[in-house]
């Protein structure tokens, strides 16, 4: 039996994530501030901590030592060289999740060379200010330049599901229903994706496989926000209205600039099958226009 750490884990696809851990048979421990309740019940062993405390995180883990660690929560470097320092020895694995923000917007589907986070330079000091996908480099850089253990690193794109709490998907079908505009500034632009099960597989993957270094996953396909927005008028029989700029308010979340797309055959090369973006994505559409639309 595996012991497994979960930093993270009570929603979205980190809870689906749990949920396979359980069920494979692992010792799971999930680490959360306590801002949500813990779905899993005895389960699982909760803990309750920050993790941007690293004294308090340290005290509440102790001298446990885990098989894998998975950590969805690591936004900036400071954290990465806290979890370097407090995991060294204790970890046979640890698996960070970071995004395909890491690549630049535009150009060919991007490969994870496009992004060698081993020569990437580590700034003194961090920068006070960073954004998400700087932030998430220098994640990668610091565990991938500096941890003594094994470290992969997931790169996703926009995680779908019908639990995303940030609802990306949902406001598009919101936007339909209730005939508001969505901005679209290059409604062409091609987009990467992966739904929220998939994730925690991938995750789930990356934690029993031999897999080190950065691993790209996404769905197989892509899609525009015109053939998103097109699905979702078949969806709830309404007529979108989309311009190329909105109030802010109204901009869509898949707004972006520019072809955004992703290579998997790192992965796939390794063994991993990533599912068929239309296997999955119309369904999800058709479900989200059935549910009631927020005012």
């Amino acid at each position: 039996m595996r012991k497994v750490l979960v930093l993270g884990g009570t929603r979205f696809f980190g809870k689906l994530l749990v949920e396979r851990l359980i069920a494979a048979g692992d010792d799971v421990t999930i680490l959360t501030r306590g801002g949500l309740p813990n779905p899993f019940g005895d389960r699982v062993t909760h803990i309750q901590a920050d993790r941007k405390d690293a004294e308090a995180l340290g005290q509440a883990l102790g001298q446990s030592a885990y098989d894998v660690v998975y950590d969805n929560i690591c936004y900036l470097p400071e954290e990465a060289e806290e979890a370097v320092k407090l995991f060294a020895g204790r970890v046979g694995k640890y698996v960070v999740t970071s995004t395909l923000s890491v690549y630049p917007f535009g150009g060919p589907r991007k490969t994870e060379a496009m992004f060698e986070p081993r020569g990437y330079e580590l700034p003194t000091p961090y920068p006070a200010e960073i954004n998400y996908g700087e932030g998430k480099r220098l994640v990668e850089a610091v565990f991938l330049q500096k941890a003594p253990f094994p470290v992969a690193a997931a790169r996703f794109p926009i995680v779908l599901g019908a639990e995303d709490y940030t609802r990306r998907l949902h406001f598009h079908v919101e936007h339909v229903q209730q005939g508001k505009p969505i901005g679209i500034p290059a409604p062409e632009a091609k987009l990467s994706f992966i739904v929220a099960g998939e994730a925690a597989e991938f995750l789930d993957w990356l934690g029993r496989s031999a897999a080190e270094g950065a691993y790209n996953a996404c769905s197989s396909g892509d899609i525009s926000p015109s053939e998103i927005v097109k699905l979702v008028e078949q969806a709830t029989g309404k007529e979108a209205s989309v311009a190329p700029e909105t109030e802010a308010a109204d901009m869509s979340p898949f707004g972006v600039p520019d072809d955004w797309r992703m290579d998997t055959a790192k992965a796939e090369a390794e063994g991993f099958v990533f599912r068929e973006l239309d296997d999955w994505l119309p369904q999800l559409i058709v479900r989200l226009a059935q549910e009631p639309a927020r005012g």
